[in-house]
């Protein structure tokens, strides 16, 4: 496998990014909200749920390692159980320092265990999450079924305070633009997008032209993976872990309402509405879902409290109780699991090594 140059100004520049999202969208979460009834509610919570609901956090990463040694033996790897979870304990880990850079980790993990080359392993957590957008998409339609009226109630709460909101109130930044002489914002944001689009175009095309035949190379590695599913020997298992992944998801995130007063009564629907919510904020790239999360679910909340005739404020109040429970819950998964494979992994390597000098 090459060595890969590394660039630490970048991955500064990417973390410094990162935890910017994370306090910008914790910033949001928090504004204008009643600390004393968020501190109330969290203690009295019953914890023994936060516990169960961490029982099936750790659960779901043995399926997705499980799953994943079903996808890379297409292709002739078989791998150990074991290697393929620490792998994905160590990815989960390195996303909670540079977002997105857990795929990359993983799958150069598992090489440093298994031999199994980054291109092809990266091309089967593509494929991963394909697999877990079909599967986002069909908690998404539950939602709309059963909880239709909650999404309605919002987008009318949500309508109801625009219409108040009729003054316009320039932020930081448009009331710097204002001071040069920028007035019309919506041209001002529009040609803004077209031309970081532009960039971006022609940032692939020159990268195509000097790395064409490693972006190939690259690109057939992926391909290979990709289509692993459609050779795989044992599809019914597939399924079945895949469906076991997201019921473990759906417990993490559904039984720490039990652990509050206010929401120990909702519904296996609202469990859905919870899950979709709480998955589009861990998607903004902040620094472990930190602020993202919590404003997805200071709103989802709302919603919810909103369609049973409840307070919006009480919902926004315990859409973050939840929040302060849940997202340390994953986080603290993520760190003891992600520390737990640092010597796990180094373990596995020395013995590889040692495997193959015995050989030779």
């Amino acid at each position: 496998m090459e060595k890969k140059s590394k660039n630490p100004l970048k991955s500064i520049l990417t973390i410094v990014i990162s935890l910017a999202f994370a306090g910008f969208f914790l910033w949001l979460a928090l504004k204008g909200l009643d600390f004393k009834v968020i501190k109330a509610s969290l203690a009295k919570a019953n914890y023994l749920w936060v516990l169960f609901a961490s029982v099936f956090g750790i659960l779901a990463y043995w399926f997705r390692a499980v799953r994943w040694n079903l996808m890379l033996e297409p292709m002739g790897h078989k791998i150990s159980n074991s290697n393929s979870l620490w792998s994905i304990s160590f990815g989960y880990l390195m996303n909670l320092t540079i977002p997105r850079s857990g795929e990359v980790a993983r799958a150069t993990a598992l090489y440093g265990v298994e031999k199994v080359p980054v291109d092809k392993s990266f091309g089967t957590i593509i494929l991963e999450r394909v697999v877990d957008l079909i599967c986002m998409l069909g908690f998404l339609g539950l939602t709309v079924i059963f909880k239709f009226d909650a999404i309605i109630s919002f987008y009318k709460f949500v309508t109801e305070q625009k219409a108040k909101k009729t003054k316009f109130e320039p932020n930081f930044v448009e009331r710097l633009l204002m001071k040069i002489g920028v007035n019309d914002f919506d041209s001002f944001y529009f040609y803004l997008k077209i031309s970081i689009g532009v960039l971006l175009i022609l940032s692939l095309i020159v990268f195509y032209k000097y790395k064409k035949e490693k972006v190939i190379n690259f690109g057939k590695g992926i391909l290979q993976g990709l289509t692993s599913v459609f050779k795989l020997k044992e599809k019914g298992k597939f399924i079945l872990y895949t469906i076991g992944i997201w019921v473990c998801y759906y417990f993490a995130a559904y039984l720490v309402c039990f652990a509050l007063p206010e929401t120990s009564n909702f519904t296996i629907a609202d469990g859905f509405f919870i899950i979709v919510v709480g998955t589009l904020g861990m998607i903004v790239p902040a620094s472990g879902g930190i602020g993202a999360f919590n404003l997805a679910m200071k709103y989802g909340f709302m919603a919810l409290f909103i369609s049973m005739g409840k307070s919006a404020e009480l919902g926004g109040e315990m859409g973050l109780t939840y929040s302060f429970i849940s997202l340390p819950l994953q986080i603290t998964i993520m760190l003891v699991m992600g520390l737990i494979s640092i010597p796990m992994l180094a373990k596995a390597r020395e013995k590889a090594v040692s495997e193959k000098e015995f050989e030779n």
